[in-house]
């Protein structure tokens, strides 16, 4: 397995490397899954240096990230708190490099550990044939948080489907969960309506088949809306709610909202669907 390694957290510092070198490791034992929390760190920090090459840093202190990064106001429809402990956390960042156009990802996939290194596994996407892009340049990145540590860190790059699914109940309480194929990750504060979820802060736990296994119940009836929106009913937040769905596959985003009372536009299907959904939740919670 090819790990590229990012250094040791010296003083609990920034260390960062190329995503391109590989270097001999030894085997520490047995991995255990790293918890990890996705952050959505640019609806309140700009890079300072954005580099054209793939790398990666991680940032232990409150210092450091001040050097790398420059805190501005919100710019999410949604704010969140940007503050980080860094007495209990250090901040993982990947970054792609400089891309041509819209389209591209990069996402941390999960995070394991042995007794004496951290394996960080990440994938790529890139414009999916079809998808309408932006042709100007893109620098992908994400960014999660981690238990704080001493441990030197490896980055594993995989490959991964960039296809996911998204359920969602709302009403008087909001519970939003993304399935992919490699984990499923829960979102913390979603606002009705706003459904722009790189915008909330995530907690992973990795599953793998999640995707797969949900995408079995979807009715046929809504698989063929391929890219359109759809609401069933009247699905009020403030009254009796609903519950969401959200299916990317290639280029096609598929956003279907659905009256939590059954309604007549609500084939036995649909309604079928809509129960699938709600079991979902309540076995994720």
């Amino acid at each position: 397995m090819k790990k590229l390694m990012l250094g040791l957290f010296i003083a609990f510092g920034l260390s960062a490397c190329s995503l391109g070198n590989d270097d001999v490791y030894k085997d520490c034992g047995t991995y255990k899954e790293v918890v990890f929390n996705g952050f959505p760190l640019l609806c309140n920090y700009s890079v300072k240096t954005l580099t054209d090459t793939p790398s990666a840093v991680a940032i232990g202190t409150q210092e450091t990230m001040d050097k790398v990064f420059t805190k501005h106001s919100n710019t999410c429809p949604v704010a969140s708190d940007p503050a980080i402990d860094f007495t209990k956390n250090a901040l993982i960042g990947i970054f792609s490099g400089k891309k041509p156009s819209s389209g591209y990802e990069i996402k941390i996939a999960s995070i394991v550990e042995n007794s004496c290194e951290i394996i960080v596994n990440y994938f790529e996407k890139e414009p999916a044939t079809g998808e309408t892009t932006t042709p100007s340049a893109t620098y992908p990145s994400d960014f999660v948080l981690i238990p704080k540590t001493s441990k030197p860190i490896y980055f594993n790059k995989t490959v991964e489907s960039g296809d996911y699914i998204v359920i969602g109940s709302f009403g008087a309480t909001n519970t939003f969960f993304q399935l992919n194929e490699y984990n499923y990750l829960k979102f913390q504060g979603v606002t009705t309506d706003q459904y722009e979820f790189s915008q909330y802060k995530n907690t992973a736990t990795i599953k793998r088949g999640e995707f797969t296994l949900f995408l079995k119940t979807v009715p046929t009836e809504i698989l063929n809306l391929k890219g359109q929106s759809k609401t069933y009913g009247d699905p009020d937040s403030q009254d009796q709610g609903g519950v969401y769905f959200q299916l990317r596959q290639g280029k096609d985003i598929t956003r279907i909202s659905i009256d939590n009372l059954d309604t007549n536009d609500q084939s036995a299907e649909v309604k079928a669907f809509k129960k699938a959904i709600q079991d979902k939740i309540t076995a994720l919670k």
